[in-house]
């Protein structure tokens, strides 16, 4: 599981800013004075957000550079959840206010830019890494220069930006998981789909069949047998697991930056590089299952099938045992350049981030039909070895103006390019079926074998590109009229993607007896050693073997009704106008109007069948209106703040709308990566509308201190949930859209110094209450056991909690992070089956940072203390579970 990165040009740039640094460096006196000073404490690092949250017409939280390392987050998505109100999601996407992931939104210095995840719209926030985030603003009320798709708020990611003076650093960090004394290795095929493959794809029109070769080539059928077998022998096929502790993670990170006077014009020039390349491992063991309708759980049912009595109490229909090993690799780089002359500045800023994940898993599936599980009985099992590669750029340029000869009119723009791709070259699964005898009350795994036609081993090769342009502009006149200081602002804000998405899957098949693909001579009595003895269970797809064996590789493309292919494009043409009025410094008054046009359509087809009949049926004239969303409407928003000279008090409203992700609206069935379901699109999904109230109590003390309480309401029409379907063996899921949608709640959030129990001590965290409640109407209900519920992704609480330490010399600080959420729905019940819940998770977190001197850093984090696993339970009952460890890590930081 290694990747080797090819230098591109952020990798070029940055090489060449550090040399040209280590020149610098090299020019300066060594013998400058030494400068000695005692690290401010969190109060002095949180003075600039603080300021700039008080500045803020519409309610915002803004998280600074110095919070976020006191914590010791490593990305984005690790520090927003120390935001009050927001909560994390597999480690990736941000929940604000308890509402799902398609509530938020993120921008990147106020620009648009698209998700390299396959299954949402939304980006995944663990892949920016801190190290080019100054700071992270969190708008909860919508305000008109914000887009219209808000709903419980937005994020701006904002990346740093030139310095004023010279500055370079470098980092260095290893961190280990308990949980990685165990774990599952292999060389993986990251090749992709062999052109030869290709090729016969075209060449047989998708048909590997015999009989399609046969009349393809007009060769006979053992010859076209040889042509079958022969395309087999391209695919990957030499993956075997190996047990074995799995290597530390480690992380680098280095930056370089300055500016210089030029004297052409009399400006100044500004250069900041950064790149960060962290390897993280992961591994957890688990449980997949489907419960029983709720009517037929046994009162005292059981979910260990260890006996025969055990199996007629089970809880669920089918289980399978999980152990899952994943290793992520990312590698990150930013470039800006600026120059700014008197009040006008342009910059330029380059961002590429590669961002891989290799995932191997054994799942061991338990049968119940009259027998005891591996007593007397049979398991199906499978091993499942994914790689994917995702990767951003972004190109943006941005400038800011101010002319004071002309009524100190401002001006901002800014102008994005922005690709997002997500390749997949490797997903093979094979399956199996375990075979064991039962013996003196000891369980002996005999064999495993392949049997059937019905996708013995499974592979699946996806390419997703998104490209996206973002181009916007503000214009704002400050004007004072007798006791009133008003702002007038317009501004514009455009948005062109297209995203092509395809994948191609493949079939191994034995369609006659069932072979033998493994035998255990020796007893294996445990369930380690049963795992330990197949290991190397998938190295058996030999050249020999597909020779001697009636194995046939089918091409598994869907015909157009269940095809498994899309394109999307989408236009969002938007322009504004606010005000912001001051009352005799006593009132503040702030609103306006947004315009926004937003059109999307959403195709799917299948790429191996694109003859001129196929492009008639797909993309005719009917079926692309059919398709089409055309919404265009005028979003209000209005805030009103009362201002004193320790508090404020704000009042917000606003409407908005929050639209369906692009697969949710394209008959496209995919596997949601946060639950493990195959999920399919529905294209009468409907936009969702919301009104949203807030208010808010602000509370600022002369020491840094402050409290901010904050009631909110939001009214949803139509909102859209996700539904289970329950198959013979396993879970799907779709979408459908509610009735009708609320959700209300209290927030409140302070900074408190604690002096006077011991100097240096001082307290910050946040606490969210809320419910809510979404009604399904019958005609959209289907078979939803509960058509009135809680809304999906919702938690009733979430609470931050950190206790901090500065010492008195500044050489010492340390941090106690808590942080937990409330059972939340990740997916509606059906068939009699209860709601799915996300349990609470606690998360304890510890960080220490030790300053030896000026320039250096040493951090040390103990992350989730309290080795709690994550559950989904339905009825009280797990029916996911994946166990997290307890990590460890410490870096050493040098600035020059």
């Amino acid at each position: 599981m290694k990747t080797q990165y090819r230098a591109n040009k952020i990798s070029l740039a940055v090489a060449l800013s550090l040399c040209s640094g280590v020149a610098y460096s090299q020019q300066e006196d060594a013998a400058i004075e030494e400068v000695v000073a005692t690290a401010s404490r969190l109060q002095g690092t949180a003075a600039a957000v603080i300021e700039e949250r008080k500045n803020q017409a519409f309610v915002a939280d803004i998280l600074g550079s110095e919070q976020i390392a006191r914590t010791g987050d490593s990305d984005a998505a690790s520090a927003l959840r120390r935001v009050t109100g927001l909560t994390l999601v597999d480690g990736k996407f941000i929940y604000v206010r308890g509402l799902g992931e398609r509530y938020s939104s993120a921008r990147l210095n106020g620009a648009a830019i698209p998700s390299p995840d396959l299954t949402r719209n939304v980006i995944p926030m663990d892949i920016f890494p801190t190290s080019v985030i100054e700071s992270l603003s969190v708008q909860k009320a919508f305000s008109p220069d914000m887009p219209a798709a808000f709903g419980g708020g937005s994020v701006d990611i904002r990346t740093k930006s030139t310095p004023s003076e010279f500055t370079a650093g470098i980092q260095l960090g290893a961190g280990y998981n308990s949980n990685n004394t165990d774990g599952y290795t292999y060389d993986r095929n990251e090749n992709g789909l062999n052109q030869a493959v290709k090729n016969a794809i075209v060449q047989y029109d998708g048909d590997f069949s015999l009989r399609g070769i046969t009349s393809k080539d007009q060769i006979s059928t053992d010859e076209a047998r040889v042509v079958n077998k022969n395309l087999l022998k391209l695919f990957p096929r030499d993956m075997t697991l190996e047990q074995e502790s799995l290597d530390p993670d480690y992380s680098f990170q280095a930056h370089i930056g300055n500016t210089f006077d030029e004297d052409l014009f009399g400006g100044s020039i500004g250069v900041l590089a950064t790149v960060s390349y962290d390897n993280k491992w992961q591994y957890s063991q688990g449980v997949d299952a489907v419960i029983k309708p709720e009517p037929e759980i046994p009162e005292d049912c059981t979910i260990d099938y260890s006996t025969l009595e055990e199996v007629g109490r089970a809880c669920h229909e089918t289980r399978s045992n999980k152990r899952v090993t994943t290793e992520n690799e990312r590698l990150n780089g930013l470039l800006t350049l600026g120059y700014r002359l008197g009040s006008h500045n342009v910059s330029y800023t380059y961002i590429n981030i590669e961002d891989n994940e290799d995932e191997s898993a054994i799942g061991v599936t338990e049968k119940q039909e009259g027998n005891a599980t591996i007593p007397e009985g049979d398991a199906d099992r499978s091993h499942t070895f994914q790689f994917e590669e995702r990767s951003l750029e972004v190109d943006q340029f941005r400038g800011q103006h101010t002319f004071l000869d002309y009524w100190g009119v401002g001006v901002d723009w800014q102008y994005t390019e922005s690709q997002a791709t997500t390749d997949i070259p490797l997903k093979a699964t094979y399956n199996y079926a375990d075979n064991f005898r039962h013996d003196d009350g000891a369980n002996h795994y005999s064999s495993s074998e392949v049997s059937g036609g019905n996708g013995q081993v499974n592979y699946e090769f996806i390419e997703m590109d998104d490209f996206m342009k973002s181009w916007g502009g503000n214009v704002n006149l400050p004007l004072t009229i007798g006791g009133y200081e008003i702002e007038l602002k317009g501004g514009w804000d455009f948005i062109d993607r297209a995203r092509y998405y395809t994948t191609s899957s493949f079939f191994v098949n034995n369609p006659g007896n069932p072979i033998t693909v493994n035998e255990k001579t020796e007893d294996t009595q445990n369930i380690s050693e049963y795992y330990s003895d197949s290991l190397g269970i998938t190295n058996y797809l030999t050249d020999d073997f597909i020779d001697q064996n009636n194995i046939l590789l089918a091409f598994n493309e869907p015909d157009l009704e269940q095809a498994d292919d899309y394109m999307a494009a989408q236009k969002i043409e938007a322009g504004y106008g606010s005000f912001d009025v001051f009352l005799n410094s006593a009132w503040r008054v702030s609103g306006g109007l947004r315009y926004e046009s937003f059109k999307q359509v959403a195709l799917e087809f299948t790429s191996s069948n694109l003859s001129e009949s196929a492009i008639d049926n797909l993309f005719n004239e009917d079926k692309v209106f059919d398709r089409t969303i055309n919404e265009d409407d005028v979003y209000p928003a209005l805030s009103l703040t009362y201002i004193s000279d320790d508090y404020q008090l704000r009042f917000g409203y606003g409407e908005t709308v929050v639209r369906p992700d692009l697969r949710e609206v394209v008959p496209v069935t995919y596997s949601n990566p946060l639950t493990d379901i195959l999920t399919r699109g529905n294209v009468s999904l409907v936009s969702s509308t919301l009104k949203n109230y807030d208010a808010r109590y602000e509370l600022y003390f002369d020491n840094g201190d402050n409290l901010a309480i904050s009631a909110f309401y939001k009214d949803i029409s139509q909102p859209i949930e996700s539904v289970l379907r329950v198959g013979d063996a396993a879970y799907s899921a779709t979408f459908t859209n509610g009735d009708s949608g609320e959700l209300y709640g209290v927030e409140a959030e302070w900074l408190f110094d604690l002096g006077s129990i011991s100097n240096g001590l001082f307290t910050t965290g946040n606490v969210t209450l809320s419910d809510s409640e979404v009604t399904i109407a019958a005609e959209n209900a289907g078979s939803l056991t509960n058509a009135t519920k809680r809304m999906t992704g919702h938690s009733p609480y979430v609470i931050n909690l950190q206790l901090g330490y500065d010492s008195a010399n500044g050489e010492h600080s340390a941090s106690f992070v808590y942080n937990v959420f409330g059972e939340r729905i990740i997916a509606s019940g059906i068939g009699l089956r209860a709601d799915a819940y996300e349990q609470p998770f606690h998360s304890i977190d510890m960080v220490y940072t030790y300053y030896p001197d000026f320039s250096s850093t040493i951090k040390f984090k103990l992350q989730n203390l309290l080795g709690e696993d994550q559950e989904v339970t339905q009825s009280d009952i797990v029916v996911r579970g994946r166990d997290r460890g307890v990590g460890a890590s410490i870096s050493y930081r040098y600035d020059f």
